[in-house]
């Protein structure tokens, strides 16, 4: 099998909790956030909210949506996408159930978003003028 079709099993879906997540660590880059709605839907999306880098893993599931924890910006399960007025989005990867059991795609979790990463917060710096 290539790795461009190759399913990594991550967790069996009731080991998700129902209207939580669990995260998936990766060599490179962020983790990855996959939730559980009330309807059984699973989805995946990189655990950073797109305003300001909020883990998504620790937010509020409802619907098909989650809620940051940092600012309660509403990020679309489905897409990743904030919802209006808020704006931006944040990568999402293939899910994939079969027989109970929670896949992604193992060229996503190796390659997508690697490159992003989540915004540093630390104390305002003051330029001191010579």
């Amino acid at each position: 099998m290539s790795l461009l079709s190759q399913w990594t099993a991550i967790c069996r879906v009731d080991e998700i909790p129902e209207l939580g997540s669990r995260t998936v660590r990766r060599p490179v880059g962020l983790d990855v956030a996959i939730f559980r709605n009330a309807d059984g839907g699973v989805f995946a999306l990189l655990d950073r909210c797109p305003h300001k880098g909020g883990p998504l893993s620790q937010g509020i599931v409802f619907d098909n949506r989650v809620a940051c924890p940092l600012h309660n910006w509403t990020i679309g399960l489905n897409d990743g996408c904030a919802q209006a007025p808020d704006e931006g989005c944040t990568p999402r990867f293939a899910v994939q159930v079969v027989d109970g059991v929670v896949h992604l795609d193992a060229r996503e979790l190796a390659t997508h978003a690697t490159d992003l990463a989540r915004p540093v917060a630390g104390p305002a710096t003051r330029r001191v003028s010579p």
